[in-house]
């Protein structure tokens, strides 16, 4: 996940450099992988400065050139030789000093000290094409009177670079896959660490309903899949380029411009982590959403133009007629927005994260939209992007909101209730943090205290932290705000001694063998428990019908768990065997897996399924080399 430094403090005041950032959140388990600088002009306008033109003169041995001296506002001014025909003394300009690196495109050069035509030229005075503030080449640029002297160009020009924070976001913290999800979190830290500051977002008060021309109805047939679903349809829209601040947020953070509207949702998502689709209205037949899966077989045509066959665990996205999109996924071909677009509908939903789990893989799509969805996002966030989209929407695209937000939520989820108990606390932390600390960090983790006790407190942890559901998870939460560091480590450690069980006993023995059969030449390996199926197919000890099959294998060669190690350990002798090396003794150490038919038990599901730990061993090529 790619957060911006700027995007970032929009929503969190701090005064923090981008590295303390850095180190901030991963300090509070947002572990960041690099910090990079993204210059909004190319080399950040370094070694450029405000200077004075004090004398100008025409070049002896030119009729275009002319001789300068600039003051630069160090102790003596430089001569610097100029071609510009609108130079002339008493000018305020911009100066490229001596080791200043240029660029024309990915082509570089650095300003020395050098001769025009026999005379030393000590810089070099610049134009706006030249240095990247602007595409004219007519002349030098030519600054205000009062531009200071020896101001670095790119203080004058209030030139900022933006960080880019790269993060690895673990399976469990999908409520951090945004800038404000993020942002939450640094709140929460700065907090803890005495820092003044606050967390803010805008607010909806722009969103107004213009008209009712384009009312949409919204069914969900699955309820199962789709918890949630939310639209607004917005008229007289003009897709057209998005303005420059937009295409910048977008592009700081790897993501492509395509049109304003397209942007406006993707901006979105990436702000406030709500993945939305956008439709054009026109496409919604009989001016109706239906949220439901499809019969076997349906064929459907991808945005990217690819086919995929639908059944009946795929959610879909369907007007009166037929499906729009796979849910949560990706958009149908025609669905989308284009440049003859006017009027749109935009979606905001919640759906289950196992479906559109399943569903991605089954189709092999991932999409910034998926990975969010199948991980769990904010189920109570979809109005208030569907409004942010909206307001955005009429301010780029001049649209009018014409209908009321639709909102189909037949069974809201509730946040969690937990009871913690500070005793409980102190003893998982291993330390007495105290009970007003643990106060104040669940507070601005947006955790409510529904009631306090001598004893703990009862909270309601939010929908969005799809990861804290037990009072173990709360403390995870409160010890990486609180600082996993500044819980010291005692003076004494307490041990148990116990007795060897059989699995210890087991492991000797393992290690045991292993070592007489490394004494022997033999060199152990270790292949994957899911094999293929086809294995098994016309075997009579290992049949396939006494497989483990995998529910959602990654491939048909992970289809089924090994019963026997035979098969791993042929594949390893053919790969060293095709790779010359023909004179082989392999072990390998593994558990197999059967399943028995028979001992079927509803009740007792676990009772058919076996786990055995399987010695192998393979020899071939040459006994003696």
């Amino acid at each position: 996940m790619e957060i911006s430094y700027k995007w970032l403090k929009e929503y969190v005041d701090f005064d923090l450099t981008p590295q303390e950032t850095a180190d901030a959140l991963t300090s509070c388990g947002l572990e960041v992988d690099a910090l990079e600088e993204v210059q909004t002009i190319k080399g950040g306008l370094k070694g450029l400065y405000v200077g004075k033109v004090l004398t100008c003169e025409l070049h002896p041995n030119s009729d275009h050139l002319h001789i300068t001296t600039v003051d630069l506002g160090k102790a003596e001014p430089q001569q610097i030789v100029c071609g510009a025909p609108n130079v002339a003394a008493g000018q305020k300009v911009i100066v490229a000093d001596l080791g200043c690196v240029l660029y024309d495109g990915d082509k570089e050069f650095v300003i020395k000290k050098s001769k025009l035509r026999g005379v030393e030229s000590l810089g070099m005075i610049c134009a706006e094409d030249e240095i990247g503030v602007g595409t004219s080449h007519d002349g030098i640029i030519v600054l205000p009177e009062d531009a200071p002297v020896g101001q670095p160009a790119a203080e004058y020009y209030h030139l900022e670079s933006d960080w880019v924070i790269e993060i690895d976001i673990t399976a469990n913290r999908s409520d951090a896959l945004s800038h404000w999800g993020v942002a939450r979190d640094l709140y929460a830290w700065l907090k803890r660490n005495g820092h003044a500051t606050s967390l803010h977002r805008p607010d909806c008060s722009e969103f107004t309903v213009d008209n009712n021309d384009l009312p949409i109805e919204v069914e969900i047939e699955n309820t199962e899949a789709c918890k949630r679903y939310a639209c607004v349809s917005i008229t007289g829209c003009e897709v057209k380029e998005s303005p420059e601040w937009l295409q910048d947020k977008l592009k700081v953070i790897g993501l492509r411009p395509i049109n304003n509207i397209v942007d406006i949702t993707n901006y979105v998502m990436m702000a406030y982590g709500q993945p939305m689709h956008c439709f054009d209205a026109d496409m919604v037949k009989g001016h109706k959403i239906v949220v439901r899966t499809q019969p076997e077989g349906t064929k459907f045509v991808t945005l990217d133009g690819e086919e995929h066959t639908l059944g009946e665990h795929d959610l879909s996205i369907c007007n009166a007629e037929h499906p729009m999109c796979i849910a949560g996924i990706f958009g149908g071909k025609g669905s989308g927005t284009y440049d003859t677009t006017t009027n749109v509908v935009l979606e905001s939903a919640y759906f289950h994260p196992t479906w559109i789990r399943k569903s991605a893989r089954r189709h092999g799509l991932s999409t910034d939209a998926s990975y969010r969805f199948e991980r769990g996002i904010d189920p109570n966030g979809t109005i208030y992007a569907l409004k942010q989209a909206a307001i955005l929407c009429k301010q780029l695209a001049g649209g009018k909101v014409s209908m009321e937000i639709k909102d189909v939520y037949p069974n809201p989820i509730a946040d969690a209730r937990v009871q913690l108990d500070y005793e409980y606390v102190d003893r998982l932390i291993g330390k007495k943090i105290g009970n007003d600390m643990i106060r104040s960090i669940v507070e601005s983790l947006e955790m409510k205290v529904v009631a306090e006790t001598e004893t703990g407190l009862e909270l309601d942890v939010p929908a969005y932290r799809v990861d804290v559901q037990r009072p173990c998870d709360v403390v995870e939460d409160i010890l990486r705000i609180y600082g996993y560091n500044n819980v010291e480590i005692p003076t004494q450690l307490k041990s148990s001694l116990t007795i060897l069980g059989d699995e210890d006993k087991a492991y000797q023995r393992q290690n045991v063998i292993g070592e007489q059969l490394v004494g022997c030449g033999f060199r152990e390996i270790m292949n994957n428990s899911l094999t293929k199926t086809a294995y098994y197919t016309e075997l009579n000890r290992y049949t396939e019908e006494t497989t483990v099959k995998v529910m959602n294998p990654l491939s048909s060669d992970l289809g089924v768990m090994r019963q026997s190690l035979l098969f791993g350990g042929l594949e390893s002798v053919a790969r060293n065997v095709n790779h010359k090396m023909p004179n082989l003794r392999l072990f390998e150490f593994g558990n197999c897996y059967h399943y028995s038919p028979e001992k079927k038990n509803d009740e007792d599901p676990i009772k058919a399924y076996t786990e055995e730990m399987h010695l192998g061993m393979w020899i071939t090529g040459k006994r003696v080399e």
